[in-house]
């Protein structure tokens, strides 16, 4: 597909004279277009769901999930991926961000390593990625050789690969199992993918990571119980948590905190259950650390 050929390409006649507009009308015009995006990410809810479901299948055995891309979306990724460890309290290698030219990539741009499919195969490789692992190939345009070697070596170990894009019937919604491609129309800028290619592939990013992180049992009604109580603040945070979770006062939460040696989840089910850490701790691990289970049984 040429590049002029491409959704993402294509001037937005709603845009043309946006640089003799005064400032407010700029933003205005942005913010119309930015409401065009929920619309578009919510169309793929079903892809999304099939993705979430098959990388929590995939990570239950043992699986990983990397995120690659070059540009904007390399950097969506890498940032999603680095921020699986400080919100969930997950190992920083469950989730891993891989961007076209590496770290230095991030805050200037490396153009040419997104033109090469040998670099994304082999930036895969030296990540030990395995069978047993999931990717997600990040191309708004849907077509960036960088990704598309990548997920040619997925698919030819046999792993789960999920395609998003911003492009219909892209390279890379053919080339991958689940493509998710959320079609927001013309960017305001013709061809600044940042923006709302970015805006729909961030929304899409948060609502895979978050919701696997909740199908794994990170999260207890729509409270974070994965916090650790490394300072002040956090502590006081796990103490709200156990004490909303459990129907207990604040004072009595920090006590069950003390209790289950600084574990938010050991807490909330010794206090629903009345019983003590090492009952808690046993009944988590038979439930593979989900809460609502581990009081089910």
């Amino acid at each position: 597909m040429d590049l002029d050929t491409l959704l993402t390409e294509q001037v937005n006649p709603g845009s043309r004279d946006i640089d003799a507009r005064p400032t407010a009308e700029i933003l205005r015009i942005m913010n119309e277009e930015d409401r065009k995006v929920a619309s578009a990410v919510s169309d793929e809810i079903p892809r999304i769901a099939q993705a979430v479901d098959r990388i929590v299948e995939a990570m239950r055995t043992g699986g990983r999930l990397f995120y690659i891309g070059a540009g904007t979306s390399g950097r969506l990724g890498v940032l999603d991926a680095a921020e699986c460890p400080p919100t969930f309290n997950v190992s920083p290698d469950l989730v891993q961000g891989i961007m076209a030219g590496g770290d230095a990539a991030l805050a200037k741009s490396t153009e040419a390593t997104e033109d090469d499919p040998e670099t994304g195969r082999r930036d895969l490789e030296h990540r030990g990625f395995t069978v047993q692992d999931a990717l997600v190939g990040i191309a708004a345009s849907g077509r960036t050789p960088y990704v598309l070697g990548a997920v040619t070596m997925a698919r030819a170990l046999g792993a789960l690969t999920i395609g998003i894009s911003c492009t219909p019937d892209s390279e890379l919604s053919r080339a991958v199992e689940i493509a998710i491609t959320p079609l927001c129309g013309a960017e305001v800028i013709a061809g600044s993918t940042r923006l709302k290619a970015g805006t729909a592939t961030k929304l899409v990013l948060n609502m895979i990571s978050t919701a696997v992180m909740i199908r794994l049992g990170h999260v207890y009604g729509n409270l974070m119980v994965n916090v650790v109580p490394r300072n002040s603040k956090l502590e006081d945070r796990a103490r709200r948590i156990i004490a909303e979770s459990a129907s207990v006062s604040n004072e009595r939460a920090g006590e069950l905190l003390k209790q289950a040696n600084g574990n938010v989840k050991t807490a909330i089910v010794m206090a629903r259950l009345a019983i003590d850490r090492a009952g808690a701790e046993a009944k988590l691990a038979e439930a593979g650390g989900r809460i609502a289970e581990a009081l089910s049984r």
